[in-house]
C-alpha cells in the first residue's frame, strides 16, 4: 500500500486477547456495581480459551476500515517478541498497512486476559510503556482520516503532538477515547477535543467526561460539542445510538439492528460502530447514513468471539441495509 494514499490511519495501542470462557461464576450487584464472583483459592474449570491477535480499539478500527474498502493503516507499538510478530502478520492478513508500526527493542507486546461470562466480559489488562514519538513514526504521511483511540498513560505529549499534526495538515480526526483518556477529562486534552471532527463515547462515558448525572443524551452531546468536536456520537447499548451534527444543528437517534440470535460476546461492539461510522463519513456519506452503517457491524461482531471476526465487507453491510427492517431508520430528535 502506498503510504501517501492512506485513507484511514488508526492510532492506538495493540494487544493480544486471550478469551477465557468461564464455566462457573456468579454475578452480584454490590452498591450499584455489578461484580463477577468466583470461588477463591480453588481450581475452577473453564469452558474454552481462544487467543485473538492484533486487537485493541485502533487495530480493530483499522481492520474494520480495510474490510469496508478503505486504504487502511495502523500506527502502534509492539515488542520485539513473538507476540509482536504475530500481531503484524495478523494485520497484514487483514489487508492493513503495518509500515507505521514501531517495534521496540526490549519491550513486550501487550497481552490481556478476557474473562467471558454470559455475553459480557471482564478484562485483566497490563500496558507496556512504549516510547511515543509521533515525528519518528509519521514520517511524511498525511492520511485523509486519523482515528485516534486508547494509548498508554505515558503519552501526554503524544496527544498534543497528534492534535498539532492534524491541525497543521488539515487531517480529519475521529477520537474515541479509552479509559485513561476519559479519566483525564476534556481540559487536559483541550487541544485534542478542539482538533476532533467526530467524537465517540457511550452514555456513561459522556457523563464521566462531563462530570454530570445528566441523562438527556441531547444535552450530553451538546456539552461535548462545546469542547470542539464537530460531530458527536453517543451510544447507549441495546437502546441505540445518537449523533449531533453541528454543521446542520441536527440531532439524530438510530435503533440497533436486530440480533439474529443472542450475542456471543460483546467485545468490540463500540469499536465496530465508531470505525464504521467514520468509514461511512470518509466515503462521503451523511451523518444520517453513517448512523445506519454503524449498528450493522456492531450487530454482526457480537455474534463472534473477539472484536474482528464478525466485521463486514462493504458488500455484506450493504446487503443488510437492503434487507433492513422497516423501523431501522435514523430519526430526528
Amino acid at each position: 500500500m502506498n503510504n501517501s494514499k492512506i485513507d484511514f490511519l488508526a492510532i492506538g495501542d495493540i494487544v493480544i486477547d486471550a478469551f477465557i470462557k468461564l464455566k462457573e461464576a456468579e454475578i452480584e450487584v454490590e452498591n450499584g456495581v455489578t461484580m463477577l464472583e468466583m470461588r477463591f483459592g480453588e481450581k475452577l474449570p473453564y469452558e474454552s480459551v481462544k487467543v485473538v491477535k492484533a486487537v485493541g480499539n485502533a487495530p480493530n478500527a483499522s481492520v474494520s476500515a480495510a474490510r469496508l474498502g478503505l486504504h487502511s493503516a495502523v500506527m502502534t507499538h509492539v515488542g520485539d517478541d513473538d507476540f509482536g510478530k504475530e500481531c503484524l502478520d495478523a494485520l497484514t492478513e487483514q489487508g492493513v498497512d503495518t509500515s507505521l508500526v514501531t517495534t521496540e527493542e526490549g519491550k513486550t507486546t501487550n497481552y490481556h486476559y478476557v474473562l467471558s461470562f454470559q455475553a459480557e466480559r471482564t478484562i485483566l489488562i497490563k500496558h507496556e510503556e512504549y516510547s511515543y514519538d509521533l515525528k519518528k513514526q509519521v514520517q511524511e504521511v498525511v492520511p485523509s482520516w486519523v482515528y485516534f483511540s486508547s494509548v498508554g498513560e505515558n503519552s501526554m505529549q503524544y496527544h498534543q503532538d497528534i492534535a498539532a499534526w492534524v491541525k497543521e495538515h488539515g487531517i480529519n480526526m475521529a477520537f474515541q477515547p479509552g479509559t485513561f483518556q476519559i479519566n483525564l477529562g476534556p481540559e487536559k486534552l483541550k487541544n485534542v477535543y478542539e482538533a476532533t471532527e467526530i467524537f465517540f463515547c457511550n452514555v456513561e462515558e459522556a457523563q464521566k467526561i462531563l462530570d454530570t448525572e445528566e441523562t438527556d443524551v441531547k444535552v450530553l452531546m451538546k456539552n461535548i460539542h462545546a469542547f470542539g468536536p464537530k460531530i458527536v456520537c453517543v451510544t447507549d447499548g441495546p437502546d441505540g445510538a445518537y449523533a449531533y451534527d453541528s454543521y446542520t444543528d441536527q440531532y439524530w437517534f438510530h435503533p440497533i439492528y436486530p440480533d439474529p440470535k443472542p450475542p456471543v460476546e460483546r467485545t468490540g461492539a463500540g469499536d465496530s460502530f465508531s470505525s464504521t461510522f467514520t468509514a461511512a463519513i470518509a466515503a462521503g456519506k451523511s451523518v444520517e447514513e453513517a448512523l445506519s452503517w454503524g449498528p450493522i457491524n456492531s450487530m454482526n461482531v457480537v455474534q463472534y468471539i473477539g472484536a474482528q471476526e464478525g466485521l463486514l465487507t462493504k458488500e455484506q453491510l450493504e446487503d443488510f441495509l437492503r434487507n433492513k427492517p422497516e423501523h431501522y431508520v435514523a430519526q430526528k430528535i
